[in-house]
């Protein structure tokens, strides 16, 4: 029979008994015949104390070569102590260093700035505020996949090489495909879901996606997770619907479960633990009107930018819709309003606290010959979509879905100053690297 594997996050389970902690040291004081290590193992953190007199000689040597970020293997009796970090801590009987740096860790606890973190972004995730963020990101994904999951939504994993175009062509990243020409990196699985959708009804996706987009701000990553949901037999009010019923659903579940993760960076969850449905819905005009009160010069037909979307977000405690823009500063794909054709039915779900949008969606334009007509006015190329085109050609219905965006979900529940963070390793316009 296999041993049993103890982990920092089970201590309470293991008080009183003898125990095998590997990990990292965070941390290590020496005084006199006394050595406390703090040491991390990717569930927790635990002080292991080493009293020379009841160890070997050569361990509390290897005690005094140890440096930030050894790995270590250490055996000893757990115990409860409220002093201690996390509460427990392991009085040592045994310690094997696996691994000792040659150098000084090149994070130290004094300033660093931005640039030189980012260049050293392989160790700096192994900070405590950088693994809060990260199992936080674990959580929400997880909360997100189970509430498609319990509510009958079939997983399609769409193509990241792909011949169509879902949004501008100016933010494609191009790459030669054997024979055939040129292939983009995917930027939405919204065309493919919409195919899975005529078959399955309920379907969802959850994957990288890419925009070649040369923008500096807070919110860009020119590689980023997006999970995307269609509905069939689905209209624009029952898109919104659907948006903010998992929005709720994945905030309440991500604050319940990440309690500590969220006190480590020092969240204030009380806007979060606030939101729930139904969240107001304002039409573009409207959103016009308010921001031109606000000092904005905006003319209606303009897009909404950054800082508008901060406004917009701040002047909201709960998410908010900002549903039916202009038909020229939307997708090919949206459904025109039949009460408005100069707008189409879709909808930017903006974060409150100033975030801005964190979803896009939209009514499908179920009609074919309407459609065609969008996609030459495009300037796109019809036999790229002549597969999507065969939705509507066969059994086509009114359908709705919508694109969400992980990393800014995340930095709205983390309450983060840029996406960069509450990603693993972000690209961006000026680094891919490591």
């Amino acid at each position: 029979m296999a041993r049993e594997r103890f982990f920092i996050r089970d201590a309470s389970l293991w008080v009183g008994k003898k125990i095998e902690l590997t990990g990292w040291v965070r941390h290590i004081r020496i005084g006199g015949s006394i050595c406390f290590i703090e040491v991390r193992d990717g569930t927790g953190l635990m002080q292991a104390v080493v009293v020379k007199q009841e160890v070997s000689e050569q361990i509390f040597e290897t005690c005094t070569t140890l440096k930030i970020e050894s790995s270590l293997t250490i055996t000893g009796t757990l115990k409860a102590d409220a002093r201690a970090p996390g509460g427990y801590e392991v009085a040592v009987e045994e310690l094997e260093a696996v691994s000792i740096p040659e150098e000084e860790y090149p994070i130290s606890k004094k300033s660093h700035g931005i640039d030189f973190l980012l260049e050293k972004r392989h160790l700096w995730i192994r900070s405590s505020r950088q693994l809060a963020i990260l199992q936080i990101r674990s959580e929400l994904a997880f909360a997100l996949r189970t509430y498609f999951h319990e509510n009958g939504f079939v997983l399609i994993d769409t193509p990241i090489l792909t011949g169509s175009i879902g949004e501008s062509a100016g933010n494609l990243f191009q790459t030669e495909y054997f024979d055939l020409g040129f292939a983009y990196l995917a930027q939405t699985g919204q065309l493919y879901l919409e195919a899975a959708a005529s078959a399955f009804r309920n379907v969802y996706c959850f994957g990288p996606t890419f925009r070649a987009e040369k923008s500096k701000t807070r919110r860009h990553l020119t590689e980023f997770w997006m999970l995307e949901a269609e509905v069939a037999y689905c209209d624009s009010d029952g898109n919104m619907d659907l948006q903010e019923d998992m929005i709720s659903y994945a905030v309440r579940r991500t604050v319940q479960r990440c309690t500590r993760q969220l006190e480590e960076i020092e969240r204030d969850t009380a806007p979060l633990l606030q939101v729930k449905p139904p969240f107001e819905r304002v039409s573009y005009t409207e959103a016009v009107e308010m921001l031109n009160k606000k000092g904005f010069e905006l003319s209606w037909g303009d897009d909404i930018g950054g800082d508008e979307e901060t406004a917009l977000s701040e002047h909201f405690s709960n998410p908010v819709f900002i549903y039916n823009y202009p038909k020229q500063t939307k997708a090919f794909y949206m459904k025109p309003d039949p009460a408005d054709p100069k707008t189409v039915l879709c909808d930017d779900l903006f974060a409150p606290e100033g975030y801005g949008e964190i979803i896009g969606g939209s009514q499908r334009n179920d009609d074919l010959m309407s459609l065609e007509r969008r996609i030459k006015e495009e300037g796109l190329e019809p036999e790229s979509y002549d597969w999507y085109l065969d939705i509507r050609r066969y059994g086509s219905v009114p359908h709705a879905g919508f694109g969400l965006g992980l990393e800014r979900l995340l930095s709205w529940i983390c309450g983060l100053k840029h996406v960069r963070e509450a990603i693993p390793f972000p690209r961006l316009i000026n680094r891919i690297y490591p």
